[in-house]
């Protein structure tokens, strides 16, 4: 059985999951939602590489990484979301299907958050749905992935 490798990226922020704004993001640490993704990667058979920073030049870094080591990407850009042109440009230069999460639904916050520079370039979006939006992700992605024939 093969399976397809998935970089799950987290940015800025993320690390304070469970305790940053609580009422926002809910109680689930950073740590609880890698233990979702592996979880979901094995039972979709997708290999789960699962990073955080807050470091833009880190994001754009382990993006350039993924062109030729990961057949995927689930990201959840945080912040970056609507101020990285820099982040978006690594998504184009690296020309494997992405998916753009978010824990919160950023279109019923402020009005900054509305616009993402990753939206665009997404094959999907998912916000809203707390930390279920992780799994949601990797289980569109295998989908996506069974569909290329990259898995």
């Amino acid at each position: 059985m093969s399976f397809a490798s998935v970089l799950v990226l987290n940015g800025p922020n993320l690390n304070l999951l469970g305790t940053r704004q609580p009422a926002i993001y809910g109680s689930e640490t950073l740590a609880d939602v890698e233990q979702l993704c592996r979880q979901a990667g094995k039972r979709l058979n997708l290999a789960i590489d699962f990073r955080q920073s807050n470091a833009e030049h880190q994001l754009i870094d382990w993006l350039h990484e993924a062109r030729t080591t990961m057949q995927g990407i689930v990201i959840n850009p945080a912040a970056y979301s609507h101020t990285s042109v820099a982040i978006a440009d690594a998504i184009i230069a690296i020309e494997k299907p992405v998916i753009e999460v978010h824990i919160s639904n950023i279109h019923r916050r402020e009005a900054f958050r509305h616009h993402s520079y990753v939206s665009a370039l997404a094959e999907a979006v998912i916000c809203g749905c707390g930390t279920q939006g992780y799994v949601l992700a990797l289980e569109r992605m295998a989908t996506i992935l069974n569909a290329r024939n990259l898995k």
